[in-house]
């Protein structure tokens, strides 16, 4: 189990939560998907929120859910959603709490995993692969601040987690 708690970013369809899942169940720690913390606190789904307070206020749980799950005893796996990195308050508690892995994915892969998701407020509407890659873009510097960087492209979950674990125990060597 790993003292300092693992934070996982990249953009939304990375896989987080699936390696996540993965990492803690190797690690034989907590997973947590920060995402689904927000929805039990908040009582509604994040489109729910984003529809009834509008992005900011999603933001702001966003930032004091990731606090409270990084300030708990213990290492911990932890997904975050894809835009808590935009967050400069947010980027410096997973620096201090954790290992920031973001994992690298490709435009065309987060269209074809998202093909068909109704659950991504960002995503809603027309014009869905423009914002897409536009938000790509902006959080781009943002997702490059990471301890390590994985790229995802044509790997399955299993893989991306055991190099996720090899870059780990070369970290602390």
């Amino acid at each position: 189990m790993p003292e300092r708690s693992l934070i996982l970013t990249g953009f939304m369809g990375s896989g987080k939560s699936s390696v996540g899942k993965i990492l803690a169940e190797r690690l034989d720690c907590r997973f947590i998907d920060l995402d689904a913390e927000i929805v039990a606190v908040a009582g509604c789904s994040i489109n729910d929120i984003f529809a009834r307070d509008g992005e900011q206020a999603f933001r702001t749980l966003e930032s004091s859910q990731l606090e409270q799950v990084l300030s708990a005893k213990g290492g911990h796996v932890v997904a975050t959603g894809g835009g808590a990195v935009i967050s400069g308050l947010n980027r410096t508690l997973m620096r201090k709490h954790g290992v920031v892995i973001n994992l690298e994915v490709t435009f065309e892969q987060v269209m074809a995993r998202l093909k068909g998701c109704s659950d991504r407020p960002l995503l809603a509407g027309d014009d869905a692969e423009k914002r897409a890659k536009a938000l790509m873009s902006e959080r781009e510097q943002f997702y490059a601040d990471a301890d390590i960087r994985i790229d995802t492209d044509g790997k399955s979950v299993e893989d991306v987690a055991l190099e996720i674990l090899c870059r780990l125990k070369g970290l602390f060597e």
